[in-house]
């Protein structure tokens, strides 16, 4: 997927279409040099960092389960809410909320320098 568009007024960028993430998949997108796996959960779309804190595995490519995302290389399960490591290690990956309008994807953005903002801290799956 790649990341187009941006509307200062509402400091939003356009991530893309959601019907081209199926559900508890992922897919990456740049945002301002800012690279994110975006995911299609069963209670709405998130995102957050994509490259695993570990060692940099590609976590739009992990399987999603529940909360969280595995990493595809060495199985760090990642709560996709907070992106925190919750198995296989330690970590955090910065999280994003997702906003869907009329069947496109946006993540919020900086007025100042139009990189992601990321959410504020949620509590951890357990």
């Amino acid at each position: 997927m790649t990341a187009s568009g941006s509307t200062a007024a509402t400091a939003l960028h356009r991530l893309g279409r959601a019907e081209d993430i199926p559900r508890f998949e992922g897919r990456t997108a740049t945002v301002a040099g800012v690279s994110l796996a975006v995911f299609s959960t069963e209670h709405g779309f998130v995102a957050i960092g994509a490259a695993c804190p570990h060692q940099g595995g590609p976590l739009a490519d992990g399987i999603v389960s529940e909360r969280c995302v595995t990493c595809p290389l060495h199985n760090r399960r990642i709560d996709l809410h907070t992106g925190e490591v919750v198995a296989g290690g330690e970590g955090r990956v910065p999280a994003y909320e997702v906003v869907e309008r009329d069947g496109d994807l946006y993540v919020p953005v900086s007025g100042v320098d139009g990189t992601p903002l990321e959410r504020e801290p949620l509590e951890a799956a357990t």
